[in-house]
């Protein structure tokens, strides 16, 4: 869009001070993450050793050799056969880690482990995955599998549509893994290998989602043959709704696009039957009510001061149809709606009905979007 007035919704620059502050709160993430890591590995690793030094003190004398408390006692004349002993060692440790005792202990420590890192800032939980066996909830694993975002993959979880291992789960915290068989609507899934982001400029007439029963067109079919990777909508977009859509198989950053928490904006270009007086554009920006609750836009302006009826509207809100219904409820028209603008994507040499790969540059900021921001806020609660 080239219109001034709407120019200033689009690509905002980042002031200097609230980038030293990303970066600081990203910085403080990763130490806090290392070193809680590195906690867990260094208790895990003292239980093995206390355990190999309570072992190693008892063990019997060898046939004429002194005890090991002998030993200590006769000093450098008091040799013992290093090789056997080693031998002895390792055995009493292999009886040990079968003992209930043992198993006790060591499911105490891990339970500590888990406990510490489980206090980790929000979404970043990449490392809680690998210190727990890469175990999960079980809509995470549905998600990073490519079959929708968490959110969605929590209804079908509910839903009954789940297996694991055979047995039907409805709850979406249920822990898996990798070795368990999950099945969704009887067809077995597992993690997705090899991440994929695509970058789409909607048309009309296509319906967001990866199938439709009455046979309609729907945005898989613009992205046919981009990938063999099976890919997803995040989010929705209006059969006759068009602009940026992110196509992805990465659960996590569906998740975080979606979520409420993170606050992502959206700005839409909004065409109506008639223009739009300063009183409306007031009460628009002030915020109204509708049907399922109050809603305020983050900004609201002319898109073009010479049509008055072309307005651009930043919001966050994921509500169904939010935009549309804020205008309907002043008795507008929506003759076309655009999203010009999805958090840091816009849909800038990209042809509408085509789409491209995102970048390594894109990829790395869109894994990391509005971290700090929600982190903030969840401190401030």
């Amino acid at each position: 869009m080239s219109k001034k007035a709407f120019d200033k919704f689009i690509n905002k620059a980042e002031s200097g001070a609230k980038k030293k502050e990303r970066i600081r709160q990203e910085k403080k993430q990763v130490r806090a993450e290392k070193n809680a890591y590195f906690e867990a590995q260094k208790r895990l690793a003292k239980e093995r050793r206390k355990q190999q030094s309570a072992i190693s003190y008892q063990q019997p004398a060898v046939s004429g050799q002194p005890s090991a408390k002998g030993k200590h006692q006769s000093g450098a004349s008091d040799q013992r056969p290093g090789a056997g002993k080693q031998k002895q060692v390792e055995k009493q440790l292999k009886a040990n880690d079968k003992s209930p005792a043992f198993k006790n202990q060591r499911a105490t420590t891990e339970a500590a482990s888990k406990s510490q890192i489980s206090n980790l800032p929000a979404g970043r939980q990449g490392q809680k995955s690998k210190i727990s066996n890469d175990e999960m909830p079980l809509n995470k694993f549905i998600a990073w599998s490519g079959v929708c975002a968490r959110r969605e993959a929590a209804d079908i979880v509910k839903a009954g549509k789940v297996t694991v291992n055979g047995k039907l789960v409805t709850e979406p915290p249920f822990r898996v893994s990798q070795a368990d068989t999950i099945k969704v609507n009887g067809k077995k899934i597992s993690l997705q290998k090899n991440l994929v982001y695509i970058l789409l400029n909607k048309p009309k007439d296509y319906i967001t989602t990866t199938d439709d029963p009455e046979g309609r067109k729907t945005v898989m079919d613009l992205v046919k043959g981009a990938t063999t990777e099976r890919v997803f909508p995040v989010g929705r977009l209006d059969r006759n709704t068009t602009g940026v859509l992110l196509l992805t198989n990465d659960g996590e950053v569906a998740q975080r696009l979606t979520h409420p928490k993170y606050e992502v904006k959206k700005i839409y270009e909004v065409r109506l039957d008639k223009p739009v007086t300063k009183q409306q554009l007031d009460t628009i920006a002030s915020g109204i009510t509708l049907e399922d609750g109050f809603i305020q836009p983050d900004s609201v302006a002319y898109a073009d001061t010479k049509d008055r009826s072309v307005i651009g509207i930043e919001i966050h809100s994921g509500k169904n149809r939010i935009v549309r219904r804020i205008f309907e409820h002043l008795g507008f028209d929506v003759k076309n709606l655009d999203r010009v603008m999805y958090g840091i994507f816009t849909k800038k040499n990209v042809d509408r009905g085509k789409w491209r790969f995102l970048t390594e540059k894109e990829i790395r900021l869109l894994k990391h979007l509005n971290t700090s921001f929600s982190n903030k806020k969840s401190q401030h609660q």
